[in-house]
């Protein structure tokens, strides 16, 4: 499913297309898809709330397939293996951020689906040492999600400081909350889910929060951390107002509308605000490694590749509960 301009999802912009299948080059892999997560950052790709580097652009960066040929040098992998493909598709490891152990903030960074064809297809390509086995416990479609869902979730859930115990809340509930909310749990933290829809609040309390509710209502006691999921900037102020003095209001979106004007008192006591960008390949192998161990389990909605364009306009519109998840080869 291609992108050939960015568009209002409405409007069903992805289009089915033959392409050539790609051939794997030294150290890379190509994988067949079996099945790709739909992601919110999918949506900012197709309605071009992000500076596109390459049109036309098959998006997709959570990916499950198998290993179907090896580029020279490859080794580590071999044909037949199971694999997961994420966002974060390659760094160039000389850069200052690279080298302070922070390949997320990359300078030259390139992103499946975004810089590289993605996983709205049949077959990618990937480089060895940006693929990922996949645990055992999970079944190709409930593993799609943990790909960029549960790891910007696992990696804005330490970003938080949340420890064992605490309070946290969830602002929006989605795909990645869900998961979120699952590890959470595990860690015997209190959990508090923020959202409008009466349907996630129903799926929250069902995995185990503590409460479920709309992001105005008070809460008995502050929060330790909070973690926004939803891309709107009013949540912000209301997070603040919730939480305590000295705990985190962490920012998971890759996009978010703007921030109101606020009082300065609701970041005065030492509270922290600060944004997720991206993943590293350990926040990759962490959180596919706590997700088998908890075990979380990801609750998914699934559509034929050729209805791509309705997995996104369902995720706009908040008609899914967990995540969507496109189905390639059976």
């Amino acid at each position: 499913m291609v992108l050939e301009r960015s568009a209002n999802a409405d409007s069903s912009p992805l289009a089915l297309r033959d392409a050539p299948e790609p051939t794997p080059g030294a150290g890379e892999l190509r994988v067949r898809v079996s099945c790709c997560g739909v992601c919110r950052t999918d949506l900012h790709i197709v309605e071009g709330d992000l500076a596109l580097p390459k049109l036309p652009v098959i998006p997709g960066h959570q990916i499950v397939g198998v290993v179907d040929a090896l580029g020279q040098g490859a080794k580590r992998l071999r044909e037949g293996d199971r694999v997961g493909i994420p966002w974060l598709f390659s760094t160039d490891g000389t850069c200052a951020f690279c080298l302070r152990g922070q390949e997320n903030l990359c300078d030259n960074g390139r992103f499946t689906g975004f810089h590289v064809d993605g996983g709205y297809s049949e077959a990618v390509i990937v480089r060895e040492d940006f693929a990922y086995p996949i645990p055992t416990q999970f079944d190709d479609l409930h593993a799609a999600p943990l790909l960029c869902a549960g790891v910007i979730g696992y990696r804005v859930l330490k970003l938080s400081q949340a420890r064992n115990g605490e309070r946290l809340g969830l602002y929006g509930f989605g795909g990645s909350a869900h998961i979120v909310l699952q590890i959470a749990v595990n860690m015997k933290c209190e959990v508090y889910v923020f959202t409008r829809s009466h349907a996630h609040r129903e799926l929250a309390l069902k995995l185990g929060a503590a409460w479920a509710g709309n992001a105005e209502e008070r809460l008995p006691r502050p929060l330790d951390a909070a973690i926004i999921f939803a891309p709107a900037g009013g949540l912000i102020p209301l997070a603040l107002q919730a939480l305590r003095k000295g705990g985190t209001v962490a920012l998971a979106g890759i996009t978010m509308s703007d921030i109101p004007a606020m009082k300065y008192e609701l970041i005065y006591g030492e509270r922290v605000l600060r944004s997720a960008a991206n993943a590293t390949r350990d926040d990759v192998r962490e959180c596919l490694r706590l997700a088998a161990e908890v075990p979380v389990i990801t609750e998914v909605t699934t559509y034929p590749l050729e209805q791509a364009n309705t997995a996104l306009q369902d995720l706009k519109h908040s008609r899914l509960d967990g995540a969507a998840v496109l189905q390639i080869a059976s």
